[in-house]
């Protein structure tokens, strides 16, 4: 399919992620212009503060943006999975180039024309309103030039918090090895900065021209600036904090399989007439944090990731003692009921290419070992932090590769099969295994532990929402590996719509 069949398709859900875009950047350059200014402008007046504020907005733009998420998620009022913790963290990193060039834009101006206005008679506030702030305004402009373009590249993040926007293309793209996914959505994101810039320059000049600025301008600004944060926020809030006791929030990670069993829930709740929220696409822990601070009701999870990653348990390869042991301390640490497994266990997947499997006669990874000195292996964050993961793996094998390299879980289907690396450690219901001819190798030292498919859910969901627990009764045993590997293959080799995939799979099955 070429790119502009694509947007003939697609156009409607492209301009509903760019509008969606647009306010959490817009909602979140007004809110940090109301705090920025004042701020800079208190700076100007006390030296003193000056350093610790700003060094506290410094530290602030060095937080890597999923980390800031995971920090914000389970914190009360402020926090949660949506726009709201994603607008909180567009607005931390706004203020440090608005601060700053509002601090300097005032500095700036000429003390001899501050002594003339003074001289003149002028109160401290009469010169900053008549003075300085028109004199300083091309400079504060220039700052909110920059937050902004900031902002626009930190909200393509906001869709791993599920706040949507330009990045759920983006991140879909590369977990789809769909280009153009990845085009829509990096192209928009480049031409909203464009166009955002542009007008804001419009806008500077409009306000600063000859240097001599009308305050009639900046007086009817003002008005408008607090109506549209009004409006904005006023309806983020509605949407983000309205309660409906039938309501479900239904949460997935961020990669196919993931959002293909969320919705799959959705899809058969909604045909119960409960009211579903999706916030899917969650990068990292998000989404378990999330379940425990009570902003997701339910996502799905696996029983080896649960056991090792969240309860710190060392792998063990009894599957049915992981799962007992998960679901006790699941219900007894967080209220949290594990769900009766799928059906199918989605295992670390060692996989190289298919060429090289068949040419060497490789079948195990034991098979492997000996060639993996000369190998380059490319790994997820998650598998090279792990307990289940890389440190032991690569112990119980005597694996000695020559290069490791850590990057995201996506890309490395992408690195192999563009032969970046030799070996990843992927998923085994990847659909993306037939579709670029890689092979998985047997893991005959049985080092991975149990990873069954089961859903986590909220008790206190249970019981709010009974149509929940038939749900999940009939989908106990219902999807086998086979099954999920060509449902992911349905979404990332034939490039079908995930609801289409799931409302044909649930006719199929009634």
């Amino acid at each position: 399919m070429s790119f502009w069949q694509f947007l003939q398709l697609n156009w409607s859900e492209l301009l509903g992620l760019i509008d969606q875009h647009v306010k959490l950047v817009l909602i979140a350059i007004v809110v940090a212009v109301v705090i920025g200014v004042p701020t800079g402008i208190l700076l100007t007046r006390h030296r003193a503060l000056r350093g610790p504020v700003l060094g506290i907005a410094n530290v602030m733009q060095t937080i890597p943006s999923l980390a800031l998420f995971g920090f914000l998620i389970p914190l009360p009022f402020i926090g949660g999975i949506g726009a709201r913790t994603a607008l909180i963290a567009l607005v931390l990193y706004s203020l440090l180039p608005i601060i700053r060039n509002t601090i300097t834009g005032i500095l700036g101006v000429e003390p001899s024309v501050r002594e003339a206005a003074v001289a003149m008679g002028m109160t401290d506030g009469q010169v900053l309103r008549h003075v300085e702030l028109p004199l300083a305004m091309g400079v504060i402009v220039t700052g909110i030039r920059v937050a902004t373009v900031i902002a626009v590249g930190v909200t393509t993040i906001a869709a791993a918090v599920g706040a949507g926007g330009l990045g759920v293309y983006i991140f879909r793209g590369l977990r789809q090895y769909d280009n153009n996914l990845l085009l829509a959505g990096a192209l928009s994101s480049a031409l909203l900065a464009l166009v955002a810039d542009f007008s804001l320059g419009l806008i500077q000049r409009w306000l600063t021209v000859d240097r001599k600025p009308a305050q009639p301008r900046l007086r009817k600004l003002v008005p408008v600036a607090a109506a549209v944060i009004i409006l904005l926020v006023s309806v983020l809030l509605l949407r983000d904090g309205s309660s409906n006791t039938d309501k479900i929030s239904i949460g997935s990670k961020d990669f196919t399989e993931s959002a293909l069993l969320a919705e799959i829930v959705a899809q058969m709740l909604e045909a119960r007439g409960v009211s579903v929220e999706r916030r899917f696409e969650l990068g990292g822990n998000l989404p378990h944090d999330a379940l425990v601070s009570g902003t997701l009701d339910l996502y799905p999870e696996y029983t080896g990731t649960a056991y090792t990653a969240i309860l710190h348990h060392p792998p063990i390869s009894d599957p049915r003692a992981v799962y007992d042991q998960t679901k006790q301390e699941y219900a007894d640490k967080f209220r949290v009921e594990v769900s009766a497994p799928i059906g199918f266990e989605n295992t670390f997947a060692i996989l190289i290419r298919g060429a090289e499997a068949r040419q060497l006669n490789l079948k195990t990874i034991s098979d492997a070992a000996p060639h993996t000195s000369k190998w380059r292996a490319g790994f997820g964050q998650d598998f090279m932090s792990r307990a289940d993961g890389y440190p032991g793996f690569s112990k119980t094998y005597l694996l000695k590769f020559a290069e490791v390299r850590e990057m995201d879980l996506s890309l490395t289907y992408i690195a192999l099969s563009s032969r970046q690396v030799d070996l990843i450690a992927g998923n085994s219901t990847e659909g993306r295994i037939a579709t670029l001819d890689l092979f998985q190798l047997a893991d005959d030292r049985r080092y991975f532990p149990p990873y069954e498919a089961v859903y986590l859910v909220r008790q206190d969901t249970l019981q709010r929402v009974p149509a929940l627990r038939e749900v999940l009764a009939k989908l106990a045993n219902a999807i086998s590996t086979e099954e999920m590997r060509r449902l992911n293959y349905e979404v990332d080799g034939n490039r079908r719509d995930p609801k289409e995939v799931v409302r044909q799979w649930i006719g199929g099955k009634q």
